[in-house]
């Protein structure tokens, strides 16, 4: 059975389990795998980035109501949040970091800045 490099798709030599031909080939490989992932993990920290400045503008004091198409007007992605935290009545705030939301009547939400204890 022949095998072929994954990098380079040229024949490989040597023992039954070898993926590439040489160690340039598997860094190659490698490298590029890891390009993949970063591209990913950085367009989604760039999104959380952004949403958390926005929250962080609207919520000088710690605390701010405000029309959710506010934030939507800024450019707030509400796809994209880091957590969410469920009160004992059953509200769930959505958090960016330490900034986070709560969903009210008539389109509205209460911003709010978690403190750390």
């Amino acid at each position: 059975m022949e095998r072929l490099c994954l990098d380079c798709n040229t024949l490989v030599k040597g023992r039954a389990d070898k993926k590439f031909c040489d160690d340039q080939c598997r860094s190659n490989y490698n490298n590029r795998l890891q390009v993949e992932n970063r591209s990913f993990l950085k367009q989604v920290n760039h999104i959380l980035k952004k949403n958390r400045e926005i929250l962080k503008a609207k919520t000088p004091t710690g605390k701010a109501k405000i029309k959710t198409v506010q934030l939507a007007q800024k450019g707030f992605d509400f796809n994209f949040h880091t957590h969410t935290y469920t009160t004992q009545k059953g509200q769930t705030y959505v958090f960016c970091y330490e900034y986070g939301y709560l969903t009210l009547d008539n389109d509205e939400l209460l911003l709010v800045k978690r403190e750390e204890r």
